[in-house]
């Protein structure tokens, strides 16, 4: 079973290698690794070169954003899953994509999510939330729940059935495709209880009053769009899930 792994990036030199360094020292073979760089000004790309030969695929050119790269990683994937790893994230074991591949193998799923731990910027140790998820049930979407989408790995002919990311939803085009996925067509999903990613903080939707405002409006806009019932109680309860995660031991 290929794992296609898609790695967007833009002006990261200071965190791509890391990255890049725990995706080739996973202990499954068959990952086929994309790296799609936005134009890259800061030295980032020569930090991806060195990596060269353990990269399936490379470009470096203008986008509009995360997800119109990422739509474009998707387009040249070949592998039976794909799966996404940010530019400034790590996998938290070397045995992480091997343990999404058997759980898809045993439970013959659609879709593999896990949990995640938020890390400083500056220091890897030094854990500020954690994301600990559980098991899917449909009704739990009206909640305010979603998995975190750098542990989701889905077979890669749903995405493309459905269109990859959409462009009109910001920094919400994760949540948007994850509740399109699961509502139009009732996957066979699957929570796999084990730490996949160590994520930094302060990614798109976090780290200013502006970037949150901004997701706020954009997951209400993703609910409707999706006709989720009660798109405003959604999104506010979709908030206050987070607070939880800062007290998860």
């Amino acid at each position: 079973m290929r794992v296609s792994l898609v790695t967007v990036v833009f002006n990261c030199s200071d965190y791509i290698e890391g990255c890049m360094r725990s995706v080739i020292s996973q202990d499954y073979d068959d990952i086929e690794y994309i790296i799609i760089d936005g134009g890259s000004t800061d030295g980032t790309v020569p930090l991806i070169q060195k990596y060269r030969d353990r990269i399936d695929y490379f470009i470096t050119e203008k986008d509009v954003g995360m997800y119109d790269a990422l739509n474009k990683g998707l387009a040249v994937a070949t592998g039976d899953l794909v799966g996404a790893l940010n530019a400034d994230d790590l996998f938290a074991a070397n045995d992480v994509v091997s343990s999404v591949v058997n759980c898809f193998k045993q439970n013959n799923c659609d879709m593999v999510y896990g949990n995640l731990n938020f890390i400083s910027r500056a220091n890897l140790k030094k854990v500020t939330r954690k994301w600990k998820s559980n098991s899917y049930q449909f009704q739990n979407i009206g909640r305010g729940w979603m998995p975190a989408h750098p542990t989701m790995y889905i077979k890669r002919n749903l995405i493309i059935e459905e269109g990859g990311y959409s462009l009109n939803f910001g920094s919400c085009a994760d949540y948007e495709l994850i509740l399109r996925i699961l509502k139009r067509n009732g996957s066979n999903v699957v929570f796999l209880d084990k730490l996949m990613v160590l994520m930094r903080n302060g990614g798109m939707s976090n780290g200013s009053i502006g970037k949150a405002y901004k997701t706020l409006i954009n997951d209400y806009r993703a609910l409707v769009y999706n006709k989720i019932p009660n798109p405003l109680l959604v999104t506010f309860l979709k908030k206050l899930r987070k607070l939880n995660q800062f007290f998860v031991n």
